[in-house]
């Protein structure tokens, strides 16, 4: 019988490769008290895009943040799924609160790879913050452009 570390819930895809991306930028590149996390995303071309937080006391942004404008300065403005590892083999850890409003407000329909112990599973970020506030002169701009 094989034992498996990591477990998907039955219905919900996770994008293992993005996990091991995440993971393998958080084991190499975050050092130090200044980088601590790691997060990677998929484009909705296939693309992954790494980056790390920039962890400071005044309130340095978020892997997750830091992704969103790495991908923006690839050219990638579409991202399907995202997953965030913590340095020092902390595995998935899941977004902060602001990142979650961020995530939800330039992609609704964006996809977060989140772990309960060894349980990995793939859950709309709406699910993430319900009821949500909406970031309106945003949302309006959306809708003008549709």
């Amino acid at each position: 019988m094989t034992t498996q570390t990591h477990h998907v819930d039955h219905g919900d895809h996770v994008d293992h490769e993005l996990v091991r991306a995440a993971a393998h930028v958080a084991r190499t590149r975050c050092r130090g008290d200044n980088h601590t996390m790691a997060a990677a995303a998929r484009a909705r071309d296939g693309r992954i895009v790494t980056a790390v937080n920039a962890y400071h006391f005044t309130g340095g942004p978020c892997a997750e943040l830091v992704v969103i404008g790495t991908a923006a300065a690839q050219g990638v403005y579409e991202l399907d799924t995202m997953v965030a590892v913590g340095d020092r083999d902390r595995g998935i850890v899941p977004p902060c609160g602001r990142c979650r409003q961020v995530l939800l407000d330039y992609f609704p329909a964006l996809k977060v790879i989140v772990a309960v112990g060894d349980r990995a599973r793939t859950v709309p970020v709406a699910d993430l913050l319900p009821a949500s506030y909406v970031w309106a002169d945003h949302q309006l701009e959306q809708l003008d452009a549709e």
